[in-house]
């Protein structure tokens, strides 16, 4: 009997200093940034899935750069070869190569569409038309999907660094977790050059 009574007050205990050092919230908040960037991956596949229409598309106007239309396959080519599996959120390396393979394939996606802007036969096409309107929206997917992502993750970092809830950390193996960054931030305020009169030069 004082066997069974003194293992249900060690099981109390555990319980409460277990809660109290903030092992709940880590539960909470790791499945919290796990639901996150499953949509963060959902919005980059819509994305993905969007880009051999356009590219199909623009096709259709014979004077268009293909150099420019090569690195949008080949960037969207790259960035689906990534698989994108819960397990990346916890590896800042592969998290890394994830990120700068997007980042690739909405630089080379932009510059299609500024281009894209010079051809007339295009800007009349209603159908790259509609497809413009579902790749703005689609990136403004993909926008709020990465931010949900990163302050998610900065509540879960926060409650990984904070003491004590970071020897919580330690003993149970929750890591602190990568975010997304700001690729070439100098360069990102730069608008992109558009020449109206004539395709523009590679």
């Amino acid at each position: 009997m004082l066997r069974r009574l003194s293992l249900a007050v060690l099981a109390l205990t555990a319980t409460l200093a277990l809660s109290g050092c903030g092992y709940n919230q880590f539960q909470r908040l790791d499945e919290e940034v796990k639901a996150s960037w499953a949509e963060v991956v959902n919005q980059y596949q819509r994305r993905a899935d969007l880009i051999p229409n356009i590219v199909a598309t623009v096709k259709g106007e014979a004077a268009f750069e293909q150099d420019t239309l090569t690195k949008v396959i080949e960037a969207r080519s790259r960035a689906t070869s990534i698989q994108a599996t819960p397990e990346l959120i916890n590896d800042p390396a592969a998290f890394q190569k994830f990120q700068a393979a997007q980042g690739e394939l909405t630089s080379a996606l932009s510059r299609l569409m500024v281009v894209a802007e010079q051809y007339p036969n295009l800007k009349a096409n209603q159908g790259f038309q509609d497809l413009r309107v579902q790749f703005e929206g689609t990136e403004n997917r993909v926008t709020v999907a990465r931010n949900r992502y990163i302050k998610t993750v900065a509540d879960y970092n926060v409650l990984a660094r904070s003491f004590p809830n970071n020897l919580t950390a330690m003993v149970f193996g929750y890591a602190v977790k990568p975010s997304f960054t700001v690729e070439n931030e100098a360069e990102i305020s730069k608008p992109p050059a558009v020449n109206f009169d004539k395709p523009a030069a590679q």
